[in-house]
């Protein structure tokens, strides 16, 4: 409880203080008083209820979210210049009185559904696009008063600058915006551009009104149910569409990689067969070079093929047979020279 509203108690209590004096001396006085002796009291009541009474009606306590607009009979325009600002103020007593403005952001609600505006039912905006389609808007305005401009607001609006400016101007406003857009613009690429042209304007005739729009929200777009049916069937349609590009995307992904694991296979098989024709060249070369050492060793020492012939024979032969008038494998120049001489006894 602020000082003014405990003021307001007491004076409150003081008027019941002086009726209460004013039956106890009635009662005295019936009883064989002297009236005279209970006068002060009466009048000491009566002075201290007045007393309370005229600062109670002076004093004014102004909350920080508010300013207060001062009614003057001392004035020539019947109202102060200045509002008041916050905190506990005085006025003249029984010749100015106060009228409080809030000054934080207030939220203002035009809907179709019945529990979200301000008023119950449905509240939405009801436009026509440039061809012809009807549509609804729910919007919303979030707004305040200027603080400096309280008292031109009142001297204009008093406490009407909701029904009486907002909302009108909100409904011309997006009713004039409506009809420069088709309905498929509204409804797809250019509902932002509404919405910004619609905040630009409002804005502008709110501050010329001494009130400051923090914000406009374009909350929904509602539209014909033939049209909405329609809407429904192009979104069904491009979904389609959509759907069939990503199972084309997805046939050319699996075709890619068919395609690459079918060149990562005769790539291997092209490897393999390098690799195995390398291999072939690099025993052939070696045989041939193992040919063409054997052919100078044979060139160089014929024996070494008899040798060769003699070392693959078996371990187990004892005679050989050879055919008439065969060379020897090896020449026996020892059997050669003793061939004559008679063997000694």
């Amino acid at each position: 409880m602020n000082v003014a509203n405990l003021v307001s108690v007491l004076a409150s209590l003081s008027w019941l203080l002086v009726i209460g004096s004013i039956l106890f001396a009635g009662a005295s006085v019936a009883r064989g008083g002297r009236a005279r002796s209970f006068a002060s009291l009466v009048i000491g009541a009566l002075a201290l209820a007045l007393v309370l009474s005229t600062v109670s009606q002076g004093l004014i306590f102004v909350q920080p979210e508010a300013r207060g607009v001062v009614i003057s009979a001392l004035q020539p325009t019947g109202i102060r210049a200045q509002a008041l600002q916050p905190g506990l103020r005085f006025v003249v007593p029984f010749f100015e009185s106060v009228k409080t403005y809030p000054i934080a952001k207030q939220t203002y609600t035009m809907s179709g559904a019945a529990a979200e505006g301000q008023i119950a039912g449905d509240d939405s905006i009801v436009a026509r696009t440039a061809d012809g389609q009807e549509v609804r808007i729910d919007a919303s305005v979030i707004f305040s008063l200027h603080p400096s401009e309280v008292v031109d607001v009142h001297i204009e609006w008093q406490n009407r600058y909701v029904d009486g400016l907002i909302r009108p101007k909100l409904r011309g406003i997006a009713r004039d915006s409506a009809a420069r857009y088709a309905v498929q613009e509204i409804y797809s690429i250019r509902r932002d551009e509404l919405a910004s042209e619609i905040e630009a304007e409002l804005r502008g005739v709110l501050e010329s009104n001494g009130l400051m729009l923090d914000a406009f929200v374009l909350r929904n777009i509602t539209f014909t149910p033939e049209y909405a049916s329609v809407i429904e069937q192009k979104q069904i349609a491009e979904q389609e569409v959509e759907k069939q590009a990503f199972v084309v995307k997805q046939r050319e992904q699996e075709a890619e990689q068919l395609r690459q694991q079918a060149k990562g296979q005769a790539d291997a098989v092209v490897i393999a067969a390098e690799g195995q024709a390398q291999k072939i060249l690099i025993e052939a070369k070696a045989q041939a070079a193992a040919l063409h050492a054997i052919g100078d060793a044979l060139t160089t020492n014929p024996d070494l093929l008899q040798y060769t012939y003699v070392q693959e024979l078996g371990d187990d032969v004892q005679v050989m047979l050879v055919p008439a008038n065969s060379p020897y494998l090896f020449k026996l120049p020892e059997l050669e020279a003793t061939a004559g001489t008679p063997a000694s006894e």
